[in-house]
């Protein structure tokens, strides 16, 4: 329903000079117009919908306060629209006595148009409706105060009346709207696990509702103490705006938990996939401490000389926790799986990666007699290339060294110096020959 408009003002001055018989048909003209302005609004103030629901409304607070003084005023308000309606009628009453009215008319009706001529009773000039009983005297009012009055009181009701009316058109239905959507929240996590007692989210899921419960109880209770008006200055009945704080803040509260519940049913359609991706992580990884173990062995039994590190066995505790995430995954506790899932993820890679250091730490020993065995066979073919093969100090340090590096166990030091030494000796042959051949020529 829209809001009435205000009352209009009545020009002029109380000391105003008497009117002639035109001026008098056009004020009275005007006046009507405002009686018909002011009837209206009064009825459609009478009419509103938000003081129907404050009318039938179990009120506290500051609304049942402000909405009392409201009320007092309404009344008020018909007390002096009464009295401006009987006075408006007197003198249309005394206009209408003849077509031509007389000096004397003319004087009476200036008195009534713009004088002080109308009467208010004690308690409706007090403005409010305070009950003043006979202590209060009655006051006399010209019709242009008077609509002035009216006009505060109708804007003060009228503010009451639109500021519950706003907050009642909003809150509630948002509040339920954010309500039945915490249900289907709330519904879905117990789904998945969250519950109150066993997850942090199902407990905040529980004070939401409480929340919003005593939020709705709250503003059809006492509207007006969600109202926060306008700081512009504006004298508009009603300028505001309704108070969403608390609304806003479990409307953002909600969101986060319907976040991590959508997090949660990822957990639970990747489950699977993901346990056994962690299974073959770990498997790798218990695999290759297996291939490190049997590697020591092999490098302790061909290699001397040579420190070689321990290899420590499969984590029991990723294998344990592992278990644990599996059972979690079969009970459907998918709000505990998760951030074990998490866990496991990033321990199992680190796992993998500890397993490949140490089997390249244990088998550093068998790669450097390769590389050396190596070394030397490419050595000896390139003597070969060069007719150098059967040299008696080439053959001598090359059967020295391949002794070394083909029994067991292998002193790596000695056989490293002994490949050196053919390298040395083969370098020299090879001068030996280049110096030889240029000669030669």
């Amino acid at each position: 329903m829209g809001v009435p408009r205000p009352f209009p003002g009545s020009p002029g001055e109380p000391d105003a000079p008497v009117l002639d018989r035109e001026e008098v048909d056009r004020a009275l003209a005007r006046l009507g117009a405002e009686y018909e302005a002011i009837e209206t609004s009064l009825l459609a103030l009478q009419d509103h919908a938000g003081r129907r629901l404050l009318e039938g409304a179990g009120l506290t607070g500051t609304t049942k306060e402000r909405w009392a003084a409201a009320e007092r005023s309404i009344t008020v308000l018909w007390t002096l629209f009464d009295a401006y309606t009987a006075a408006l009628e007197q003198a249309r009453e005394l206009r209408e006595r003849r077509r031509l009215p007389s000096p004397e008319d003319l004087a009476q009706l200036t008195g009534l148009l713009y004088g002080d001529g109308v009467t208010v009773p004690g308690a409706a000039a007090a403005g409010d409706g305070t009950p003043g009983g006979p202590a209060l005297r009655c006051e006399r009012f010209s019709l242009e105060r008077l609509v002035e009055r009216m006009n505060g009181l109708y804007a003060q009701s009228l503010d009451v009346i639109v500021a519950a009316d706003a907050v009642w058109s909003a809150l509630p239905a948002r509040i339920d709207l954010l309500s039945a959507e915490l249900q289907r929240t709330r519904s879905l996590a117990h789904s998945v696990g969250v519950r109150p007692g066993e997850h942090p989210a199902g407990d905040d899921l529980e004070r939401i509702t409480d929340e919003l419960l005593r939020l709705r109880e709250r503003v059809i209770e006492d509207p007006l103490a969600f109202w926060v008006s306008a700081s512009t200055g504006s004298s508009a009945p009603g300028g505001g705006r309704p108070d969403t704080v608390r609304y806003d803040r479990a409307a953002r509260a909600l969101e986060d938990i319907r976040r991590e519940v959508a997090a949660v049913l990822d957990v639970r359609q990747d489950a699977e996939r993901r346990l056994m991706q962690l299974r073959d992580v770990l498997s790798r990884a218990d695999r290759t401490l297996t291939e490190a173990r049997q590697a020591r062995g092999e490098v302790l039994a061909k290699i001397a000389a040579s420190e070689v590190p321990a290899v420590s066995g499969p984590s029991t505790a990723l294998h344990e926790q592992l278990a644990t995430a599996a059972g979690y995954r079969r009970r459907a506790q998918w709000h505990r799986l998760s951030p074990l899932l998490d866990s496991l993820e990033e321990r199992a890679e680190d796992e993998l990666l500890r397993a490949r250091e140490s089997l390249t730490a244990v088998t550093a020993p068998l790669a450097v007699r390769a590389e050396l065995r190596g070394r030397l066979d490419a050595y000896r073919a390139k003597l070969a290339r060069h007719g150098l093969a059967e040299d008696p100090l080439l053959t001598e340090r090359y059967d020295l060294a391949r002794r070394m590096l083909w029994s067991a166990p292998c002193d790596l030091r000695a056989a490293e110096q002994a490949v050196w030494r053919y390298q040395q000796a083969a370098a020299e042959a090879l001068a030996v020959q280049q110096r030889e051949g240029k000669g030669d020529s």
